[in-house]
């Protein structure tokens, strides 16, 4: 990871975001959370995930059951003597956690398993939908992505 995005971080998201670390399940602050926005990444501020993709899966952990299109890469990780998927921002490689099939919480049977310590929560609402030229930049997210989010807003 590039210097850039650790002078930011705290010791704790250095051991998680940039040495692959996990936070104690239950703990992070995005457990239990779920208001309207989009999460992105500790580090770099890239758009990740929109609200209307986390779900409570019990597991401890934010979970998301897909991403913003091209924001997270996978890499194979065998650090626990066994295969599992890591997730990691596309941007900068910061480790987000990992991604989990076939375990039916949702319809695309897909389970984003992500850190609190890795995201930050940006709160959107409806009237943001003026701005969202800056907001795609700024977040790095397409467009179009954003319109089908706040068409998905009361």
């Amino acid at each position: 990871m590039d210097k850039k995005y650790i002078k930011n971080l705290n010791n704790k998201e250095v051991e998680v975001i940039v040495n692959k670390g996990t936070e104690k399940p239950y703990t992070g602050l995005y457990n239990d959370f779920f208001n309207i926005g989009i999460y992105v990444c500790k580090a770099c501020s890239q758009g990740l995930y929109f609200s209307s993709c986390k779900f409570d899966s019990g597991c401890g952990w934010p979970s998301f059951e897909d991403e913003i299109a091209g924001s997270v890469k996978r890499v194979s990780d065998y650090s626990l003597g066994r295969v599992r998927t890591e997730i990691l921002c596309s941007n900068c490689n910061g480790h987000l956690g990992h991604v989990f099939k076939g375990e039916k919480y949702t319809q695309k049977n897909t389970r984003h398993c992500v850190n609190s310590i890795s995201i930050k929560f940006i709160p959107l609402k409806k009237k943001d939908i003026k701005q969202i030229e800056h907001i795609s930049e700024k977040y790095r997210v397409p467009k179009k992505d954003f319109f089908l989010f706040f068409n998905q807003i009361d």
